[in-house]
């Protein structure tokens, strides 16, 4: 049932945005500052690709005093648009009783998107 619905996510969009947040990541790993941040929006990439089987978990490292400030720096520029931009979509598929499973996709990948720094997303192939 996971591959028909990422079938269906890739068909309406979900891979257009997958490419979105990847050629991102690929604009910002050039730089050398924006490396960390390009590792974040691999992951909302990675998530975007494959929402259906995907679990987005809390990581175990040791950095956890250093997250706080950059989830800040990441809503300030741009994090809180992309979690809006989801809760949006995901509120229009919640409407019709078949957009549900895919509403649920965006509101997973909106927590996601509003503070990547700490989380990490684990995919069930």
């Amino acid at each position: 049932m996971r591959i028909i619905g990422n079938l269906i996510w890739w068909l309406f969009g979900g891979l257009e945005a997958a490419i979105g947040y990847f050629s991102g990541s690929l604009a910002l790993a050039l730089t050398i500052v924006g490396i960390p941040v390009a590792m974040q929006t691999f992951k909302l990439g990675l998530l975007c690709l494959w929402p259906f089987g995907a679990e987005v978990k809390d990581t175990e490292t040791l950095s956890g005093c250093i997250t706080v400030p950059l989830n800040i720096i990441w809503i300030i520029f741009g994090g809180l648009w992309a979690c809006l931009m989801h809760i949006f979509f995901g509120v229009l598929l919640a409407i019709t009783i078949i957009g549900l499973p895919f509403a649920k996709q965006h509101f997973k990948m909106a927590g996601l998107s509003l503070a990547p720094f700490g989380k990490d997303v684990t995919l069930d192939l």
